[in-house]
């Protein structure tokens, strides 16, 4: 008896091990297709498939219409709603009244913060490039009125051709420096929308790995890919890269809406983290966004707009120039196409002929048009590829689904 009770023991426990073997070939088997299934995927791009990436792109577009066609008709009462709000404002916006002078005010307000929205919304998905719009169009904004103030000596720059074109007001400046306060007000509105957009682009990690969550499906992003895999090796990180992640991680798990407020009101490279971090644990959406919004448009926004006034100040832009003519030997040579630049500044600024324009600016603005060209044309072909790719991912679970039922 305790001879066949040792032998059904010990058949026990290699059919626990063989299925336990089992398992694990299966999952390594399993985690090997999807990486030759994503590399796959990953070669689905217009310089090396053009036709097949184009093909697929124009499949998950019709794909994406008809879904999204369906989602309006469960809710077409909203629809028709802002159908009928649309048709209003057009109404108004073409009879002729009165009213005329406020509707066109309030639409030149709206195309402007919806321009500045737009840039910010840009400026977290980086145009494809992970190049900041601030850098490229709010920073530079904000530093022209900045030396306009200083040498007009007022922010009452006439409108129109402001914001196109600054130039000085007619009327005498008044007596006295221009204060600090009145240059960031004056760049308020276009520094709060854009924050108001970096808040924004935030959104899409944080419904990406909220529905991961909620689904159990694995999305296909690297970046939600890279943050479980620092949840699994957590205890075991050892790079400052690592520790910073894990940091922010459990800042934002932890501490909720301030820690997310803390997290979004200096610059931060890694507040991506902090949306996965907050869709991965369920962070309620108002939480999530409120603070994000409030970091992002109003506590960070001031900090740089403080910044960039600061920088571009009369006597700091002065200093600086002085300090680029004292380098020893090419001193001079660098310190000129400021100087030039500077005083080119200070013709268009008080009404004068534009003959005084040194030709180098032109060919600045050419080159940086030429730039921002390239830089949509980018990111355009980065959505094709992205969109092909999510074709492609279609069919791959669909033949996963099929291998399964038969």
């Amino acid at each position: 008896m305790a001879e066949n009770g040792t032998d059904c023991d010990q058949r026990r426990t290699g059919m626990i091990k063989e299925q336990h073997n089992g398992n694990f070939a299966d999952s390594s088997l399993l985690g090997e297709r999807k990486r030759r299934d994503r590399e796959e995927r990953l070669n689905i791009v217009l310089w090396r498939q053009p036709l097949v990436t184009l093909q697929y792109f124009f499949l998950e577009t019709l794909i994406n219409l008809k879904e999204w066609t369906i989602k309006l008709w469960h809710r077409r009462s909203i629809l028709v709603a802002f159908l009928l709000m649309l048709a209003v404002l057009t109404a108004t916006y073409y009879v002729e009244g009165r009213h005329q002078q406020y509707v066109r005010y309030m639409e030149k307000k709206f195309f402007w913060c919806a321009y500045w929205v737009g840039l910010g919304i840009l400026s977290s998905v980086g145009l494809g490039t992970g190049l900041h719009t601030f850098l490229l169009y709010l920073g530079p904004h904000i530093a022209s009125v900045t030396l306009a103030a200083y040498e007009c000596n007022s922010v009452n720059f006439p409108e129109p051709p402001y914001p196109d074109q600054i130039i000085c007001p007619d009327e005498e400046a008044s007596d006295g420096s221009i204060s600090l306060w009145a240059i960031i007000s004056k760049v308020r509105l276009e520094a709060c929308m854009w924050g108001a957009g970096t808040a924004i682009g935030e959104l899409p990690p944080y419904f990406m790995a909220r529905a991961a969550r909620l689904s159990g499906a694995e999305p296909d992003d690297e970046e939600y890919q890279e943050f479980e895999e620092m949840l699994e090796h957590a205890e075991t990180a050892q790079d400052f890269a690592s520790r910073a992640k894990l940091a922010v991680q459990n800042l934002v798990q932890k501490v909720g809406f301030f820690g997310i407020l803390a997290c979004a009101s200096i610059p931060n490279p890694l507040f991506d983290l902090a949306g996965i971090t907050c869709g991965h644990f369920l962070v309620p959406f108002w939480t999530f966004f409120g603070a994000t919004l409030i970091g992002k448009a109003v506590i960070k926004m001031h900090i740089q707009k403080l910044f960039v006034i600061i920088t571009f100040s009369k006597h700091i832009v002065e200093q600086m120039v002085s300090l680029i003519g004292a380098i020893p030997s090419i001193g001079p040579s660098l310190q000129k196409p400021f100087q030039e630049y500077l005083e080119a500044q200070r013709i268009k600024l008080h009404h004068k002929s534009d003959s005084g324009v040194p030709q180098g600016e032109n060919w600045l603005s050419w080159m940086f048009e030429k730039l921002v060209i390239v830089m949509v044309c980018y990111f355009i072909l980065s959505i094709i590829n992205s969109m092909a790719q999510s074709y492609a991912k279609r069919l791959q679970q669909k033949m996963y689904s099929e291998e399964k039922t038969k």
